[in-house]
């Protein structure tokens, strides 16, 4: 996240900043002020944002990390929120965010066969399987 606020203060681009470390006063004065306009970019640590922020300004989610809970972006456009909210997730090539994201979808599809009653999961292989145990 500093690679990004560093960028964001050359550019001279406001925004709000969130981490653990944030006191409660201070991450609702920060929230609020983001509320209110005050900031282009609200830029949250996973640590800060997975304890249930409302962000209705919020017409934008980029994440960065491939461990956010898809469920935190759901409260940017949830409660309250009046207009469209464009979520995106970056996620570097060759790196283990990237294998972590594979992972997620092969894992998704391989629940979503099972739940459909199809026999997919008698389709993957043994290999295959230990690959991604290893690569996990």
């Amino acid at each position: 996240m500093h690679i990004i606020r560093d960028y964001l203060e050359q550019q001279g681009i406001n925004y709000q900043y969130l981490d653990g470390s944030t006191s409660v006063a201070e991450r609702k004065k920060r929230v609020d002020a983001f509320q209110a306009g005050s900031g282009d970019v609200f830029l949250i640590s996973l640590k800060a944002g997975g304890t249930g922020l409302n962000l209705t300004a919020a017409d934008y989610v980029i994440h960065t990390d491939p461990w956010w809970n898809p469920a935190v972006s759901d409260r940017a456009h949830r409660i309250g929120q009046q207009r469209p909210v464009t979520i995106y997730r970056l996620v570097a090539k060759d790196t283990i965010e990237e294998k972590i994201v594979e992972l997620h979808h092969h894992k998704r599809d391989l629940a979503d066969s099972l739940l459909e009653g199809t026999e997919m999961s008698g389709k993957i292989s043994t290999e295959a399987l230990l690959q991604l145990i290893s690569e996990g």
